[in-house]
């Protein structure tokens, strides 16, 4: 199975953020926000593995700042690192200033996906081969993500999690 880059994976949803979507303080709800976020990692999911994908994880959510009604919203998701099937999605969220136009980053998470076949079983997906510097620092940190993750539910030993234990040695 041939690598993919990242960008190759790059999903980007843009939207209005309307009154229905609004909490009493005029900005996005956070859930409204997730779901965005949600459906875009899915189609980033799919486009790298061209299998049906399915949500395993929500790793990350920062919600650094309110996104106010009428705030024209970008989701740019694509993949940071795939393993055996599942892969991590990163995911940046922008917010377009009215008058200038500037983007402003508002949010980021960091989603995990599965392929799947039909039957719902897990199936091999593509490795990343990261170009930018951005997506070499998220591909290495994701292995850290997995590991520690994996550590904290009780599925790896702390003693073979060799990246985290690299960060403090």
């Amino acid at each position: 199975m041939q690598a993919k880059f990242p960008s190759e994976s790059l999903t980007v949803l843009t939207d209005l953020v309307l009154p229905s979507e609004t909490n009493p303080l005029n900005n996005l709800f956070g859930g409204e926000l997730l779901a965005r976020m949600d459906r875009a990692a899915s189609i980033a999911a799919r486009r790298h593995s061209r299998r049906i994908t399915v949500t395993a994880s929500v790793n990350h959510v920062a919600f650094n700042r309110a996104i106010p009604l009428g705030s024209v919203v970008t989701v740019e998701a694509k993949v940071s690192r795939a393993f055996s099937s599942s892969m991590e999605i990163y995911i940046d969220v922008w917010i377009e200033d009215r008058e200038s136009g500037i983007k402003t980053k508002a949010n980021e998470a960091i989603y995990t996906f599965v392929a799947v076949d039909e039957t719902g079983r897990p199936v091999e997906v593509p490795q990343i081969t990261p170009q930018t510097e951005e997506e070499k620092s998220r591909y290495d940190a994701a292995l850290r993500r997995k590991q520690l993750s994996l550590v904290l539910a009780g599925k790896m030993n702390p003693q073979d999690a060799t990246e985290l234990k690299a960060l403090f040695l």
